[in-house]
């Protein structure tokens, strides 16, 4: 019976992007590139089987990385080769003839469904399938001297992606003549095919989110783009789910924290609120580890833990009391650092999650609110450091809710009265936040706008 195989290149040294290791073993989003690529795959219905190409001396990163996950469909680790071409063909080595096969580019995460479905029904009528995005730049030939030589027309021109699909037959007989007249001189499968004029080529729509990461860059981009991601991947999520859950919430008696509390009750969660109201101060260690312990004597178990406590102070840090920024500190910052490693026992038992809030000045430290904004960028990375902690040995998730603007007490108290429709709902907030709670993602911000 006719299999579906990918084969995933992991084997290259990534050295234009500079890292010790390299660039498919990097993490963002708390997962490393290639997890995140093999994951696509792995959940992917007409995928059979996977086979992913390393280089030797990195196999065990890639064999940790398949120790703490259940990727069923991961068949196959081979040591690659000196070149990309080689390591296709290592990989192609273990295929037969008659299946067909997806080469894909480890570094290229964001591989979407409708890319493999569009290959896969290409592969019933054509031998071989590219996948390509129009060129939104003009783009030049040079000569030896690096002069213009020829400006072609770019309605003609597509920049390439992957996965490339082949009938395994056909591609190995390309690499097979290449081989045999030492033809190294391609960057992809598809030329070899081209080459010896084997096939006709067809190619499928790709898509501009479907990046490869190769340089610096395309990290900082790449890890925006897996936020935007996450910000969809709560939206199917039913919250009857969050039913018999058991959820502490710090700073719960006002604005977001009581919207989360209110929702999360109505939908049948037993939620414990606590804030400086109720005599419990996220800067005082001891105290949330005593009420922490109270509900889990009470419960037997908890499954969530969300942080909205924060404070927004005015003025210059020449201005400021000394006292009043280190409060404020220690509240935004210390206090979200207090919550997790007290409740980190707890949710290690239930395999849980920890929420965080965030806002929209971490981005870039606003005047008047130096304190304020660079917390809620310490926020940020804390999040990313501590789910990095997490996914070695732990199952817990950490994700951090950045709301815009928001119609809040603590908003009105510093900003004043501001028209209402220009502000974001904290129930929205609240509905989100409980989602991202049930979700699956980990080490990300959560971007909440109207």
């Amino acid at each position: 019976m006719e299999k579906v195989h990918v084969i995933i290149l992991a084997s290259g040294k990534g050295r234009r992007l500079g890292n010790q290791i390299p660039k498919q073993f990097l993490k963002l989003a708390g997962k490393t590139i290639v997890e995140h690529t093999v994951e696509v795959f792995e959940k992917h219905p007409q995928i059979d089987e996977i086979t992913i190409v390393v280089p030797q001396q990195y196999r065990y990163l890639l064999e940790e990385i398949l120790l703490r996950n259940s990727f069923s469909k991961v068949k196959r680790v081979l040591n690659g080769g000196k070149s990309r071409k080689e390591s296709s063909f290592i990989g192609l080595s273990a295929l037969d003839d008659e299946d067909k096969v997806l080469i894909h580019d480890a570094v290229r995460p964001f591989v979407c469904n409708r890319i493999i479905d569009d290959c896969l029904s290409a592969l019933n009528h054509y031998e071989a399938v590219d996948v390509a995005i129009p060129t939104s730049d003009t783009i030049i030939q040079i000569d030896h001297r690096h002069f213009i030589k020829d400006i072609p027309n770019r309605n003609k021109l597509k920049r390439g992606q992957t996965p490339q699909a082949f009938k395994v037959g056909l591609i190995k007989q390309a690499h097979i003549l290449s081989m045999d007249d030492g033809f190294d001189n391609v960057t992809d499968d598809c030329g070899l095919v081209l080459k010896y004029q084997l096939a006709d080529v067809f190619v499928v729509s790709g898509e501009e989110i479907n990046i490869k990461i190769t340089y610096k860059e395309d990290l900082y981009l790449a890890d925006r783009l897996f936020q935007l991601s996450s910000n969809t991947e709560y939206g199917n999520i039913n919250l009857l789910d969050i039913k018999n859950k058991v959820i502490a919430v710090f700073g719960g008696s006002n604005g977001i924290g009581r919207e989360i509390v209110d929702l999360a009750k109505k939908y049948g969660a037993k939620v414990y609120s606590f804030s400086r109201n109720n005599g419990v101060d996220v800067t005082d260690y001891c105290k949330i580890k005593e009420v922490l312990n109270e509900i889990f004597l009470r419960e037997s178990k908890i499954d969530y833990i969300v942080n909205t406590a924060g404070i927004l102070n005015i003025g210059s840090i020449e201005s400021r009391d000394i006292d009043d920024i280190t409060y404020e500190i220690n509240v935004n910052y210390l206090g979200a650092i207090n919550v997790i490693k007290a409740g980190i026992q707890y949710l290690e038992m239930s395999n849980g999650a920890f929420l965080l809030f965030t806002s929209s000045s971490y981005t870039r430290g606003r005047s008047l609110y130096s304190t304020y904004s660079s917390t809620k960028a310490a926020i940020v990375n804390l999040v990313q450091g501590i789910n990095e902690e997490f996914s070695i040995n732990k199952n817990i998730r950490i994700n951090a809710i950045n709301p815009e603007r928001t119609n809040t007490l603590m908003r009105i108290r510093n900003f004043g009265n501001e028209p209402e429709e220009s502000l974001l709902d904290p129930f929205k907030v609240a509905e989100i936040s409980l989602q991202t709670l049930l979700s699956k993602i980990s080490g990300q911000v959560i971007d909440v706008r109207k």
